[in-house]
């Protein structure tokens, strides 16, 4: 038996392609925040949303499992000359425990090994 490829679903049934994800933590409460990027999501262009059931929550499923997240925001930008063109998606949302976090990072290991991405850190400021 193979282990299913990690993925991310705003729909059931429809994994979507996360671009980017920045990892923050606030030094005085130690709430950790994730801020994930979509440049398209699949359900939105495939008028697919229609068809399948909301999760009403950001579904992450790998070997161990599913993780649903009911995001804190969820931002979508829209550019081009009419302001019309859906740039980029932002799903934000805050890990308060260590187990929680542990298991998410673990789960983002995974889709990143499965998808060609790669972990680094920015030399920005945290929160």
């Amino acid at each position: 038996m193979t282990d299913p490829i990690p993925s991310i679903q705003f729909f059931e049934g429809v994994p979507e392609e996360l671009n980017n994800v920045s990892l923050r933590q606030n030094r005085q409460t130690g709430v950790r925040s994730v801020l994930m990027t979509f440049e398209s999501l699949k359900s939105i262009e495939r008028f697919r949303s229609y068809t399948k059931r909301f999760a009403n929550a950001l579904l992450l499923t790998d070997q161990e499992g599913s993780i649903s997240i009911e995001p804190s925001s969820v931002q979508f930008v829209f550019g081009g000359s009419e302001g019309d063109d859906l740039q980029r998606v932002e799903c934000r949302f805050e890990v308060d425990r260590e187990d929680h976090w542990e298991r998410f990072m673990r789960f983002m290991r995974r889709y990143a090994e499965a998808n060609g991405m790669a972990y680094g850190e920015s030399g920005s400021d945290r929160s």
